[in-house]
């Protein structure tokens, strides 16, 4: 089995781009992170979708990020191009249909569309959505026609779909896109009754994610396993991503140093459960006990990712050890 990589740029979100002043400057650091990220020999580069800066909205920078994958598709040239996840409720899912595809010509097949329901409500409400937020049901029962009316663009010369939530007709998306059969859909979310189940009918692969322990993803996966028997599709035929962040150092004590202002006084191994934390040696089990669980491709973000220090010991250190699990 071949494992791959993906790493997310630094847009700002998690205030990752704070420290720099100019926009200009802070999207050319973005850039660079992308352009680094492809000469490592990383698989992808993501973004998020979203407006606001976390844990806090406050007035910094924040990249769109379709508009970021279209920017970073003129200056890459092999990596491809993936958003964990555009949160549904922000775009008609015809439009985003056809952005996807647009990006996948302009990029000569690298994009990759990744959807979620979508949870942030106070960056929903301020940005005027329709109100009010709508809860979890509902944003998983639009999801399910969203991912309909995707597919439906990138397969059918005239679209149409009539559903309780969104309806398209005759619509035409030229292009759809390089890639054959279609750009590949990915379904971010662990939910077991539902959005294990949409990826079992529509997606090419899942994505789960904030967790380092392998009981976790065998869990998820022989659940997506099930789903995939009642809908009769092939279960390996659907990769199976993770996602989480890595903080890397090549000595424990430089760990220590690097991880300090983020534990609030939690030990390492606390703070590890959720995100990957170690010398190379460390990750390489952490990654290994992962990938006996099944997972096939890790989309990864590195501490401080501007400065690139994480990133470049993780490609030098950890990934030939693991590419060829």
């Amino acid at each position: 089995m071949e494992i791959k990589f993906g790493a997310f740029v630094p847009q700002g979100w998690r205030m990752d781009l704070a420290g720099i002043a100019d926009p200009v400057e802070q999207f050319e650091t973005m850039t660079a992170v992308a352009v680094e990220a492809e000469r490592l020999g990383f698989d992808s580069v993501w973004v998020y979708d979203h407006f606001h800066t976390v844990p806090e909205p406050v007035p910094e920078t924040t990249f769109e990020c379709w508009t970021t994958l279209a920017a970073l598709a003129r200056d890459t040239k092999k990596v491809k191009l993936g958003q964990l996840v555009t949160c549904n409720p922000y775009r008609n899912p015809a439009l985003l249909a056809k952005i996807a595809s647009t990006l996948d010509v302009l990029s000569h097949g690298r994009a990759i569309l990744g959807i979620g329901g979508g949870w942030d409500k106070g960056e929903y409400e301020a940005y005027g959505y329709e109100l009010p937020f709508p809860e979890t049901g509902e944003r998983l029962r639009r999801l399910d026609e969203a991912a309909q009316i995707i597919l439906k663009m990138w397969e059918e010369p005239r679209a149409s779909f009539e559903g309780q939530y969104y309806r398209i007709k005759d619509a035409i998306n030229e292009p759809k896109g390089v890639q054959k059969p279609h750009i590949p859909l990915w379904i971010g979310g662990a939910g077991e009754k539902v959005t294990l189940k949409l990826v079992a009918k529509y997606g090419d692969a899942c994505n789960v994610t904030d967790s380092t322990d392998p009981a976790f993803y065998r869990h998820k996966f022989e659940v997506l396993r099930r789903h995939c028997q009642a809908e009769g599709r092939d279960y390996d035929r659907i990769l199976k991503t993770a996602s989480f962040t890595v903080f890397a150092a090549p000595t424990q004590a430089e760990l220590e140093s690097v991880t300090a202002p983020y534990r609030n006084g939690a030990s390492l191994a606390e703070f590890g459960k959720g995100s990957a934390v170690g010398t190379p040696d460390q990750l390489i089990e952490t990654f290994k006990g992962i990938i006996e669980a099944g997972a096939e491709y890790f989309v990864l973000y590195f501490n401080q990712p501007a400065k690139m220090e994480s990133m470049r010991l993780f490609a030098r250190e950890v990934m030939p050890a693991l590419i060829s699990s």
